[in-house]
Parts: C-alpha cells; structure tokens; sequence
C-alpha cells in the first residue's frame, strides 16, 4: 500500500488546525479514514512531524557504515583473511553471506587465494588436439562408423 503524500498529509492537518470540521468529517474530505486522520495527529504530537516513516520498517542491517569502514581497514592490513575471521575480528553477529554482500556493495571483490606454494607437475600432455581434428577410432561409440554420424546397420 502506498503511502500519502506530504502535500495532502500537510492539508489534512493544516484543516485540523483551521478547525474547518471533525476528524471524521477532515478524513470524508481528504477520502481517508479516519484511522489516518487521527495516526497523523498522533504523530505530529509524539515526533514533531508528519512524513512517512516508511523509511523505518523492514530489517535493520547488522552491518552498519562504521562496520564497513572497520572492514575496508582490516582488508588493507590483512587482504588474506577469510570471511570468517573478518567477522570474529569485527565481532559481528551475522551470517558470512551478510560479510559477502557488505564487500560487494563497498565495492571490494573477495576471492580468498591460496597462500600455499603451486603444483610442480607440469601439463600432462605435450601435444595439443588441433581444432576439428579426426575422431579417434578407440573413442567411437560401439555401433557408431568413424566415417558417418550415425550408428551402422547390423548386418
């Protein structure tokens, strides 16, 4: 549902305000109920003013800026950490997802490399297949002629 505007929002209280009839009679001027007459009394009395609050509902993030900026820190310290020691170093109750995405709207990528030494095998194979080369006769297929692509008649 969407929410009220300011303007009609600042109309409804400006005619409160201006005594010009009921809080039942403001909201079947306005066409609104008058449940949002009376939400918006309320909360200019309680707040001091009467925009949507909209901005405030849904799921806080656990990760808030002083978070991220601790964490672009340690990045810069320590750039082999996994996600998991990032979160016990900034002592974060969270998920590694929640860690993940902060790094990705920060705009940091994070892959974590392998900080053990490489393989001294080389490649296993010398010779590379050319592009569109022959099938070779031991990788056909029983049933299958090397010469067609479609299995042979039993004879």
């Amino acid at each position: 549902m969407k929410s009220l505007s300011l303007d009609l929002r600042e109309r409804i209280v400006a005619a409160y305000d201006a005594e010009q009839g009921t809080r039942e009679e403001i909201g079947r001027r306005f066409r609104v109920s008058l449940g949002m007459v009376k939400k918006l009394l309320a909360q200019r009395r309680r707040l001091g003013q009467i925009g949507s609050l909209r901005y405030r509902c849904g799921r806080k993030p656990k990760i808030n800026p002083e978070h991220r900026e601790r964490l672009r820190q340690l990045l810069a310290q320590r750039p082999g950490l996994t996600l998991a020691q990032m979160r016990s170093a900034l002592a974060l109750e969270c998920t590694l997802a929640a860690i993940h995405h902060a790094l990705g709207t920060m705009g940091l990528g994070y892959k974590k490399k392998r900080c053990e030494l490489l393989s001294k095998a080389g490649p296993t194979s010398s010779e590379h297949g050319a592009a569109g080369s022959a099938v070779k006769p031991g990788s056909i297929p029983r049933g299958w002629s090397s010469s067609t692509s479609r299995p042979r008649r039993p004879t």
